[in-house]
């Protein structure tokens, strides 16, 4: 039988902020990634749990992003856009900075945008779909990646994996949010099927020479594939206009040309919009909130599942009885703690 043991969520905070100070990060950014990186191990997503960390810590030894960096606010006083630079650092410090201004300004004006440029960003974008809907804000939030999706048609990589993500605020329950990348997987799951040995279902990847494959090793030498076709194309080329173009930061293929590889992370801008149900509703019949419920009810009744319900459940379970690693979870958090860059390839 596999050993584990069990952490509260406070315990494994403390000890992944400790592996990124460990680093070399300065405190704001490892409090920062430490909050996403426990996360995704408190909702069992593990492909952006502790998973990730080598990966951070790697970017950081091979220079491409400043772990002592301090991001700058830019309020624009007066503007629905709020901004905020990264300064070379990770996005997540960047997102906490500027969330409370873009919800002051989003409830003021009805809606606002949050800007963060100069940024790498590695983690799932629910984290930040939900610090907006903690305000009771409606939200959309996209970034680009570094190209390793081939638009439907073609057989090279152009695209990101491009995730997308959109959180409704509800006032006595998880609020509705899912987070998906643009492509049929995240990257992260190939690399997980990689390291497990396992195929890759049809349909997710081609190799280098386009033809469709199901080695992970092969996907990962070639590129992924949209989810549902010319729809999903459409939609990553959108985030890579409105997440990159716009907002004058890197599209896909530049940030795949800055790194010069995939394993590290990539290196962008990101958008996040917030929206008041209220001031977009105000002077119509009802209440936005009760007539989301209606329309949660009958999905629900209709016998289909929300999205991230699972991810809800697995929360309250790691909130009550912690969160369990493998014995092999728990040697990668040691080596980690104990080397820190030295213990990266």
């Amino acid at each position: 039988m596999t050993q584990t043991s069990t952490l509260t969520i406070a315990d494994l905070h403390e000890r992944v902020e400790a592996i990124f100070r460990k680093g070399g990060l300065n405190d704001v950014q490892a409090a920062a990634l430490a909050r996403v990186i426990v996360a995704g191990e408190r909702d069992a997503c593990k492909s952006h749990g502790i998973f990730r960390i080598e990966g951070a810590l790697r970017t950081v030894k091979a220079g491409k992003v400043k772990p002592d960096a301090v991001p700058v606010l830019d309020r624009n006083e007066g503007s629905a856009i709020v901004k905020v630079n990264a300064s070379g650092g990770f996005a997540n410090p960047a997102f906490e900075l500027g969330v409370p201004v873009l919800a002051e300004r989003a409830r003021k004006l009805g809606i606002a945008a949050l800007v963060i440029n100069d940024c790498t960003h590695f983690s799932a974008l629910w984290p930040e779909v939900e610090a907006v809907t903690n305000e009771g804000l409606a939200a959309l939030v996209m970034c680009p990646s570094y190209a390793t999706v081939a638009p439907t048609g073609g057989n090279k990589p152009l695209l990101g994996t491009n995730p997308f993500a959109f959180g409704w605020p509800r006032k006595d329950s998880s609020p509705y949010v899912f987070d998906f990348a643009t492509s049929v997987a995240a990257r992260g799951e190939i690399e997980l099927h990689r390291r497990a040995g396992k195929q890759l279902p049809e349909g997710w990847a081609i190799d280098a020479d386009g033809n469709p494959t199901t080695d992970p090793e092969a996907a990962l030498a070639g590129a992924m594939l949209p989810f549902g076709g010319h729809k999903g194309s459409a939609i990553g080329t959108m985030i890579e206009l409105l997440a990159g173009i716009m907002i004058g930061d890197l599209t896909s293929p530049e940030v795949l040309d800055y790194l010069g590889t995939t394993t590290l992370a990539p290196f962008h801008g990101e958008l996040i919009i917030a929206m008041s149900p209220e001031a977009f509703a105000k002077g119509r019949p009802g209440d936005p909130f009760a007539r989301a419920e209606v329309l949660f009810e009958a999905i629900v009744g209709g016998g289909a599942r929300l999205p991230s319900q699972r991810r809800f459940v697995a929360r309250k379970a790691s909130e009550t009885n912690g969160v369990t690693l493998t014995a092999a979870e728990t040697e990668q958090l040691d080596r980690l703690l104990a080397l820190g860059l030295d213990a990266i390839a």
